[in-house]
């Protein structure tokens, strides 16, 4: 009898579960993971992190993802759907260790890609990089700095079609409140500057409101955004608001102006007086703590919203999906999240792992939710779909029997018809940022649900040179090969940290070596000089130093030993630190037959020279070995 009853309540659990969702269909089908990067993480209030460009003439149709890893280096990875390469890009090496500071993109009317990244809120301005090429970021241009007056982060960029001279940036800047500016587009160097702003965009009776944005590509800029941050805040109250471009007036829903931006400050409050005078601006008016994921727009022009509400001892999360329906808000309760995700349990409490809504069909919610599976209690990544009625209506599990986490996943923003859709973090979490109290900071890797990396390996193919020494030597310092069209060039090598400037490789009319100064390599044909944006280091002394955003730049890690790439093709000089693209330098008929290291170079472990250009993924696979 007691066998029965354990079966019956066994049964009603699960019946009270699918009331609880209003799911009428489930679905088992997990997707195949693939790596993007081994390492790399991003917070989720930054965006696009990750974005697909096509063009009408059909001569770019690529996807770009970026992150930050735990040395500092903020990287890009492009993905060319025409010729199915892949390119890891070294963006700015020698960075804040912190995820907040993973990098945002913006398709310029050029169809430049501009690059914008920042510290962790204590610095008062934003870095970015314009692409050289139309749809190309392995070729970027110097990195340049947009001043401000108060400290920045999260930087997410807009063009509207009302305003095609102009872009705009909102952020988390005056007073640690939602902020915006319009600039001008960059110039043929990439220079731009503030034509308006920066202006802050509302006032709460909290301290740091956090902010999601999108815009209808046209004159509005939607804006979600709470009372504070869910930590020290309850209630916490989830608001929409959006600016028209066009007069700078502060809207609700309904269009009802409520502000004009940068003359009077619209103020904000998590009381039912302040829901009573504006009824639809307010999205949930919880008792709790609400914090938010993502915004999109509908094909009506509807907002969609991924929230989460956060219970008193913030031991409880729940993932809600809210939609204005043209009437009011309609919120839908999608599942329980757990708790914090990550590995540290007396910090950040209200980290969930993440929820991400498909732009492209507004009614699907990718969600990472705890699964019992093979290897205990693992975060996995579930779809909901959200039917007109504001139920759900079918799960789908994405993941399964991970060993570790999948959290913070992200649809990859205007993918048309892409095949890359979905991109998250897998691992484990310790920290957003790396210090002497968590040192293993954010080292997750990046996964997607395609194949980035399909190139075809062959390391045998046109190999003209091959030596290996285990253990290193300094005695084999020269090499020669016969003349190429083409070439390419790796080398694996020890560096002398004391002595870290000078020559690591030499041929005739080619010189590359790290200068004394500044620490950056650089390429010098004849009696020209191109300097790297980066600097031959890493951020890994952060390691040592305790937990703050205190906007101190520590002295970069010189590399012990590094793998370089110098790849010919085209006409140009591409070189790869570490697997990582680095510089892009024109060279017209550069061709070589010996080579020789410099004394920057303590000793040599591998040398392989090709008549042939390699592609990432067999440099990259060097680079691992």
């Amino acid at each position: 009898m007691k066998m029965y009853k354990n079966m019956l309540a066994l049964l009603l659990f699960v019946l009270s579960l699918t009331a609880c969702t209003g799911t009428k269909e489930k679905s088992n089908s997990p997707i195949t993971r693939y790596e993007v990067a081994k390492e790399g993480a991003w917070c989720w209030f930054a965006d696009p992190r990750a974005i697909h460009y096509e063009n009408e003439d059909g001569t770019v149709n690529k996807t770009f993802i970026g992150y930050i890893d735990i040395h500092g280096n903020i990287k890009a990875t492009q993905y060319d759907f025409l010729t199915n390469q892949t390119q890891e890009v070294l963006i700015r090496s020698w960075f804040q260790p912190d995820d907040h500071d993973n990098p945002t993109f913006l398709i310029l009317p050029d169809e430049r890609v501009m690059v914008f990244y920042s510290r962790h809120t204590d610095e008062p301005c934003f870095y970015y990089r314009v692409s050289n090429k139309p749809g190309d970021i392995s070729d970027l241009g110097p990195e340049l700095k947009i001043q401000t007056e108060y400290n920045t982060t999260y930087p997410s960029p807009f063009i509207l079609s009302d305003d095609p001279e102009h872009f705009y940036i909102c952020w988390r800047g005056i007073s640690w409140h939602p902020t915006i500016a319009q600039l001008s587009l960059p110039d043929d160097e990439g220079k731009v500057h503030i034509t308006w702003g920066p202006e802050q965009i509302v006032q709460s009776t909290a301290s740091r409101p956090y902010a999601k944005y999108v815009s209808n590509g046209k004159d509005k800029i939607y804006m979600v955004y709470t009372t504070g941050h869910p930590d020290p805040t309850m209630p916490n109250y989830l608001y929409l608001n959006y600016l028209d471009i066009n007069t700078k007036e502060l809207k609700d829903i309904t269009n009802q102006v409520i502000a004009k931006v940068g003359e009077e400050r619209h103020h904000v409050s998590a009381t039912q007086e302040y829901k009573e005078n504006h009824p639809t601006a307010v999205v949930d008016d919880t008792e709790l703590r609400d914090w938010l994921w993502q915004v999109v727009l509908d094909e009506k022009e509807h907002p969609a919203i991924a929230m989460v509400r956060i219970n008193e001892d913030k031991s409880s999360h729940d993932y809600y999906y809210a939609h204005w329906n043209g009437n009011e808000w309609q919120k839908t309760f999608l599942s329980n999240a757990g708790g914090h995700f990550h590995q540290s349990p007396n910090i950040e409490k209200c980290y969930s792992a993440g929820m991400a809504i498909d732009d492209q069909n507004p009614k699907a919610v990718y969600c990472s939710v705890p699964v019992v599976g093979k290897c205990g209690k693992v975060y996995e990544l579930v779809k909901y779909t959200v039917n007109e009625q504001g139920e759900v209506s079918q799960t789908d599990t994405l993941t399964k029997d991970s060993e570790l986490n999948n959290v913070r996943p992200f649809i990859i923003q205007n993918r048309k018809n892409s095949p890359l859709k979905l991109t998250w973090m897998y691992g484990d979490y310790y920290d957003w940022i790396v210090s002497k109290e968590r040192p293993s900071g954010f080292c997750t890797s990046i996964i997607a649900d395609y194949n980035l990396k399909a190139e075809k390996l062959n390391l045998n193919s046109g190999l003209v040179v091959n030596k290996t020494y285990p253990k290193g030597t300094t005695e084999d310092t020269a090499f020669e090969f016969a003349e190429a069209d083409e070439f390419s060039i790796f080398l694996n090598l020890e560096l002398d940290t004391a002595n870290y400037q000078g020559l690591l490789v030499e041929s005739e009319g080619l010189k590359y070596g790290v200068d004394t100064k500044s620490m950056k390599p650089y390429i010098r044909i004849a009696d020209k000089t191109t300097t790297s944006n980066n600097i031959l280091g890493s951020s890994d002394r952060w390691k040592k130093m305790p937990r703050s955003t205190n906007g101190v730049w520590y002295d970069p890690v010189k590399y012990k030993s590094i793998s370089l790439a110098l790849v010919y093709s085209n006409r140009e000089l591409t070189t790869y630190i570490n697997g990582l693209v680095d510089q892009v330098v024109p060279v017209t008929n550069l061709t070589l037959t010996q080579l020789e290291l410099g004394d920057l170079v303590q000793k040599i472990k591998n040398c392989k020279v090709y008549n042939r250009r390699l592609n990432f993924s067999e440099i990259a696979a060097l680079s691992e070995n």
